[in-house]
């Protein structure tokens, strides 16, 4: 899942890209508003953590302009206001979580993880599909009960895929949310990642949808 972090802070900046990284996000990053901006409204991003305090652009000005433009990516403020009637402001512009600072990132791990559940409709932290389960807590995944190792990338396209169960998913769309902004991506990469995948998990369910991208469907099928 891909995440964008806007903060100016270049220490706290650094600290979370390399925190959400090390947890098998891909991060890219803005240190001012209108960086931010721009990067909202022309990535993909599964979850964006603005912190309100920017140079060039506030936070809520970003915020209320990614919603006018119809922008419905999950947005979590980050700042040091601390005040009811700034969460309420944060809220009311179109904010989905506000997490003041200091903060534990275990707690802000969590709040993320649970901003892009319920973007895809979901309570669990865990994602079930057939005899694989993915713990989005973790980062472990098992197969019929089975511990199954995977790279940070197989992990990152396995549970993107998972976050879609059922749904068609391009290789444009995956490259897209597998990697970061400054990566030079390849979609080509993506049909070996979804090998090694379906060799690892044991199991056939990442389908082949042709001309169209891959589907990861727990239904018995015996195409691919």
């Amino acid at each position: 899942m891909r995440v964008l972090i806007v903060e100016d802070d270049p220490s706290l900046r650094r600290q979370l890209c390399d925190r959400l990284t090390a947890e098998g996000y891909a991060i890219d990053t803005a240190a001012d508003g209108e960086e931010a901006a721009f990067q909202g409204e022309t990535e993909p991003y599964d979850a964006i953590i603005l912190d309100l305090g920017l140079p060039r652009q506030d936070g809520l000005s970003v915020l209320r302009g990614w919603r006018e433009s119809g922008l419905n990516t999950p947005v979590m403020i980050l700042t040091a206001r601390d005040h009811w009637h700034d969460k309420v402001l944060g809220i009311d512009a179109g904010a989905d979580d506000y997490l003041a600072k200091p903060f534990h990132v275990e707690e802000l791990l969590a709040r993320l993880r649970a901003l892009i559940r319920r973007a895809q409709g979901r309570t669990s932290a865990e994602l079930r599909a057939g005899p694989v389960v993915l713990d989005t807590r973790t980062g472990t995944v098992t197969a019929s009960g089975q511990p199954v190792e995977l790279t940070a990338y197989e992990l990152r396209v396995l549970s993107y895929l998972m976050h879609h169960v059922g749904e068609i998913v391009s290789r444009t769309e995956l490259t897209e949310h597998v990697y970061t902004q400054d990566f030079d991506r390849d979609s080509n990469t993506i049909e070996v990642f979804v090998g090694r995948l379906r060799k690892k998990l044991g199991v056939d369910l990442i389908k082949t949808v042709r001309g169209l991208g891959y589907r990861f469907d727990p239904a018995p099928d015996d195409s691919r």
